[in-house]
């Protein structure tokens, strides 16, 4: 493909950006490294329309500056992200503030080597932060470039490849940004609009644009069997700190994979399933009175204070309604 295709296509780009370009989005209104590189990870996994209603602004009034990240204790962080879920950002996000004490560097080299920064993400913050001429490539970009080149194969290192040839290096912020969009509103998953893309013109895989990239293979989600003891002491009910991958530094409620539910002093407050990523927990919620030794009561009050999964949260709302 000749340069002045390419040429061409950035024009159309630039056009499209301009009447259509998301260009009221806070992160696209700032130049602080923190503030994008915020709403770079809390996207990674969430929709825009979710970050912005529900935990950007208030993420932002609790930690005004990534120094505040820095040196808050690490179950405040929890608790500002509660509900965003993939609980490994926002301990990444509290390493990253740690180390760096609270300033960013400015070299992609430098932000890589970071907690939870990979290539896209390093290239987005030194692109909008600091204006250095680099490709991004986020989910909608590498769907954007699996069609536009016809590629079906899931290979990044060979895209990264690609998202150099398409670049428009003159350009940078507004070409990411406008990949970004693109992605999101026109060249979408399952429906793409391909009759108002700027790329239609020299698009690969626009016949059948569903083909690209290559699907990958469903696995049906095993299921987690698991009882959800509340013990209930005094005016308390034991929390522990979890210390799992997945929703390490979060605060629950006692969970087994085996318990004799059939004792006097147990009450079964419901069942409840909750969906993870990876496998699907299904839960038997119990009441017991009971102290356990070396263990650590809450209030409610207390409770409602600590970072808590979607699946404890679920816990506590039965507890409530037992108790009303």
């Amino acid at each position: 493909m000749q340069k002045q295709s390419y040429t061409k296509i950035h024009n159309n780009i630039l056009s499209w950006y301009q009447q259509h370009g998301r260009i009221t989005l806070p992160w696209r209104n700032t130049q602080s490294s923190y503030e994008i590189y915020l709403s770079e990870i809390m996207l990674q996994q969430t929709q825009v329309k979710t970050v912005l209603e529900r935990f950007y602004f208030p993420f932002l009034e609790k930690f005004p500056s990534f120094k505040a990240v820095a040196d808050a204790p690490i179950d405040d962080v929890l608790k500002a992200w509660e509900g965003l879920g993939y609980y490994t950002r926002a301990r990444n996000l509290h390493k990253t503030a740690k180390i760096t004490k609270g300033e960013l560097p400015r070299s992609t080299e430098a932000l890589e080597k970071l907690a939870g920064i990979g290539k896209s993400t390093a290239h987005a913050i030194a692109c909008f932060a600091f204006n250095e001429p680099l490709p991004i490539m986020d989910a909608n970009v590498k769907r954007i470039l699996h069609r536009f080149f016809a590629i079906k194969k899931r290979n990044d290192k060979a895209l990264w490849n690609t998202a150099y040839e398409l670049f428009d290096k003159n350009n940078a912020y507004i070409y990411n940004q406008t990949m970004m969009d693109i992605g999101s509103l026109i060249c979408t998953h399952k429906n793409p609009n391909c009759e108002v893309c700027p790329f239609e013109s020299l698009c690969q895989g626009k016949e059948t644009p569903l083909l690209y990239p290559e699907k990958n293979v469903k696995k049906t989600k095993p299921i987690r069997e698991r009882f959800m003891i509340i013990y209930h002491h005094q005016n308390g009910y034991l929390m522990q700190q979890n210390s799992t991958k997945l929703l390490g530094g979060l605060w629950a409620f006692v969970q087994e994979e085996n318990f004799d539910a059939h004792a006097e002093n147990i009450t079964k407050l419901g069942e409840f399933t909750h969906h993870y990523t990876h496998f699907r927990l299904d839960a038997k919620v119990l009441f017991i009175h009971q102290k356990m030794k070396n263990k650590t009561y809450f209030s409610l009050t207390q409770i409602e204070n600590l970072a808590l999964s979607g699946a404890d949260r679920k816990a506590l709302e039965l507890l409530k309604a037992y108790l009303k």
